[in-house]
């Protein structure tokens, strides 16, 4: 699915509102009011699209700041046992934090009964000293 930016919409409803412009009847003008509204919410939107990608930078930043202060914590979670297929609750030190470019996420190198797991921050389940 792509994405369509408001910028694009807005550049799209420019080009349709002069092809109105130019072909509009001199008897019946197009309304400035509901032009000027529609404007508006093509602004409202672009505000809101730039909103989302702060914040999203700012999540970003907060789940690498707080993957990073997991170093040399023990970590709880599940992991799935090869032989039998169940889940398995496992403890271990979290030894590192790497930056999973295909994710696009942070995860956590993890030493656990002697393997090592890389987890993401939703698969802990629980943090101790």
């Amino acid at each position: 699915m792509s994405s369509v930016s408001a910028s694009s919409i807005q550049m799209d409803y420019m080009k349709v509102l002069i092809t109105q412009l130019q072909n509009q009847n001199p008897l019946e003008p197009l309304d400035n009011n509901e032009m000027a509204s529609q404007l508006a919410q093509f602004s409202q939107l672009q505000q809101l699209e730039s909103m989302n990608s702060n914040f999203a930078q700012i999540l970003a930043i907060t789940n690498r700041s707080y993957a990073n202060s997991l170093i040399g914590k023990e970590v709880t979670f599940f992991s799935q046992d090869t032989a039998t297929g169940e889940l398995v609750q496992k403890k271990g030190v979290v030894n590192e934090v790497f930056n999973d470019l295909n994710m696009g996420e942070s995860l956590l190198k993890v030493t656990a009964d002697g393997e090592e797991y890389s987890l993401s921050l939703n698969a802990v389940i629980l943090v101790s000293n």
